[in-house]
C-alpha cells in the first residue's frame, strides 16, 4: 500500500515494457503519484512493447500516461532495432558487425536523451520533480547512455535549462545487476508477466537475443522462474 503523505509527491517514470522499467515503475508507483511515459520510435517490437506499457500501467494502477511517437530515431537507423535490414545479433556474437568499441549493433544512437528530453517536458508541465529511468550500467550491454556519468551529465542540462532547476533524473537500478533487478522486483510484487524485453519477435519471445540472454540469465541466477514463454527456451528457477 502506498503512503498516503509520501505519494502526494509527482514523479514521472520512463516505462519501456521491460523488466527494468517495470522495477522502476513498482518503485514510483510505490512511493509517489506516478505518470508513465511511453515512446514509440520504430522498434522492430513496437506494438508488443506498447501493449506491455498499458498492462503494467493497468496492474500498478498508474492512470496518468503519455504515449509519444518518436520518428526521427527509425529514420536516422543505425540500430538493428529500428534498422530491418540489419540483423538481431544472438546473446553477444553480433557484435562485430558495425559495432564500434564492442557497442552492439542494437544499441540506438543518443536514444535515451530523446526520451529524457520529453519526460523533462512532460515533468515541467505536470509538477514532477523526479524522473525514473531503469538504466543498468553492469548488464547493459556496454550501451553508453546508461552510465552514471551520462545521468549526471543530464541533470546539470536538466537544472541549466528548466523552469525551475529543480528537476531530476533518478536512476534507482543502475549500479544493479539484472539477478539483483530481479529479486528486487519479486519484493515489490512488480508483475513481470506483463513485461516484454526480446528485441526481435513479438508473439513469443525468441529466448537468444541479447536481451533475451541477459533476462533468463537473471532469473536463473535469481532462483525464479521467468513468468513470460520463450520460443523453444525453457526458463526454470535454480
Amino acid at each position: 500500500m502506498k503512503n498516503s503523505a509520501v505519494s502526494q509527491t509527482r514523479a514521472v517514470v520512463l516505462l519501456s515494457g521491460g523488466m527494468d522499467s517495470c522495477v522502476c515503475a513498482a518503485l514510483a508507483a510505490r512511493d509517489h503519484h506516478a505518470a508513465a511515459l511511453h515512446v514509440s520510435y520504430g522498434q522492430r517490437t513496437e506494438a508488443r512493447e506498447r501493449q506491455s506499457f498499458e498492462d503494467i500501467c493497468d496492474r500498478l494502477e498508474i492512470r496518468d500516461r503519455l504515449l509519444i511517437h518518436n520518428e526521427s530515431l527509425r529514420v536516422i537507423g543505425g540500430s538493428a532495432l529500428t534498422d530491418r535490414t540489419i540483423a538481431v545479433p544472438e546473446s553477444h556474437e553480433g557484435r562485430g558487425i558495425g559495432a564500434v568499441n564492442d557497442v552492439p549493433v542494437t544499441y540506438v544512437p543518443f536514444r535515451n536523451a530523446h526520451f529524457l528530453a520529453a519526460a523533462v517536458s512532460w515533468a515541467e508541465v505536470l509538477g514532477a520533480e523526479q524522473i525514473y529511468i531503469g538504466a543498468v550500467e553492469p548488464d547493459s550491454s556496454s550501451y553508453p547512455d546508461c552510465r552514471p556519468e551520462y545521468y549526471e551529465a543530464f541533470n546539470e542540462v536538466v537544472k541549466t535549462g528548466t523552469r525551475e532547476g529543480t528537476i531530476r533524473v533518478v536512476t534507482p537500478l543502475i549500479a544493479m545487476h539484472k539477478a539483483e533487478i530481479v529479486k528486487l522486483g519479486l519484493e515489490l510484487n512488480a508483475p513481470f508477466d506483463l513485461t516484454w524485453s526480446c528485441y526481435q519477435r513479438e508473439d513469443r519471445a525468441c529466448g537468444v537475443c541479447d536481451s533475451c540472454n541477459l533476462r533468463l540469465r537473471a532469473f536463473r541466477e535469481a532462483n525464479a522462474k521467468d513468468p513470460i514463454s520463450y520460443g523453444g527456451v525453457m526458463s526454470k528457477a535454480g
